[in-house]
């Protein structure tokens, strides 16, 4: 008889959590007796309800969740509603938690940490499990040139930055980046994958105000976001991923680009310097310029070579797969 799993999900959007989230669950499908409560998502189980978990863990049970709103309805689920379950709780945040948080992941069962660093700020870890990609969704393209111009976006190539649209992100940065590099690459285009919320509105006017002052309105684009389902189709068309956060608790849009065979440009944050496997699938960079000078090197002759490499250093130390091994260490000592 398989052990007992529910994995929430209670945000309704899609969000690298949630991103995380569905790439572990998909590698557990089979291992467990699964269920995902809340909100669906892509390749998962159908979904069932808050109430209905609850109703289904009248015997032993582990509850893995991975937000605040989903600790807090485990914890009165466990303590309040005396369920037989276990909590096991993902951190990821490279940074101390704020008072509330704290109290609540103090009250796990276990943690799974992603990094050693993420580890050194909560108690309860049990296993430090690096956020894995699934390989097999994100994998590379047959023809690159084809995959992009199948995108309909033209040029003959892509760089994109994947992520909201907000100065933390780095979006402005990347802007720079692109208007500094692609007058001196007329065949490539430039891509902010992503959505701006409503107070985030005036930033994003003043990012397209700038590219159309520098006449570049027809090759840095705004598509806004792009279901979770499309993104790997469109990943793979891409020459170039840059990511500039000023924060990132550990970041997933390089890894989705490595496993499709994508090289990456980004600043020190998240676990991205871990990624580039010393500049050989990625390059960290300290500023605008500095971006858009990694990025004319790279896109003058180095993108197949590190784009294999990456490919082969994702599925080889961060596949999902990776992952939820990781996780089942932890699961098993729970149900001993």
């Amino acid at each position: 008889m398989k052990q007992r799993l529910f994995v929430t999900n209670f945000n309704k959007n899609f969000t690298g959590v949630s991103a995380t989230a569905a790439n572990v669950i998909r590698a557990q499908m089979g291992r467990y007796d699964l269920s995902l409560v809340g909100y669906p998502l892509p390749g998962c189980p159908d979904p069932i309800t808050l109430k209905q978990a609850r109703a289904a863990s009248a015997e032993a049970a582990i509850w893995h969740v991975r937000r605040n709103t989903e600790m807090r309805a485990a914890l009165w689920s466990r303590d309040v509603l005396r369920l037989p379950i276990k909590v096991v709780f993902t951190s990821a945040a490279q940074r101390r938690h704020s008072a509330f948080p704290r109290w609540l992941i103090g009250r796990m069962d276990a943690v799974v940490a992603t990094t050693q660093k993420a580890a050194s700020f909560v108690p309860h870890v049990r296993a430090v499990a690096p956020h894995g990609v699934d390989t097999a969704l994100f994998h590379p393209a047959q023809d690159r040139a084809q995959a992009w111009a199948e995108l309909r976006f033209g040029g003959q190539r892509g760089i994109a930055t994947i992520g909201r649209i907000r100065p933390e992100k780095g979006t402005d940065d990347f802007v720079r980046a692109m208007i500094a590099l692609l007058p001196n690459h007329p065949e490539a285009v430039a891509l902010v994958i992503g959505k701006a919320t409503r107070e985030h509105q005036g930033f994003l006017a003043g990012l397209m105000a700038q590219v159309e002052a520098a006449k570049l309105g027809q090759r840095i684009l705004f598509p806004g976001e792009i279901p979770a389902t499309d993104l790997p189709k469109l990943v793979r068309g891409l020459s170039l991923v840059m990511q500039l956060p000023q924060y990132e608790g550990y970041g997933m849009a390089p890894l989705e680009a490595m496993a499709s065979a994508v090289p990456f440009v980004g600043y020190d944050a998240g676990y991205y310097r871990t990624f580039t496997a010393q500049g050989r699938a990625g390059t960290i960079v300290t500023s605008s310029d500095e971006a858009a000078a990694a990025a004319d090197h790279i896109l003058a002759g180095k993108v197949e070579q590190m784009g294999r490499f990456a490919r082969d250093h994702a599925a080889a130390h961060f596949s999902a797969a990776a992952e939820a091994d990781g996780i089942d260490t932890v699961y098993q000592s729970l149900w001993r």
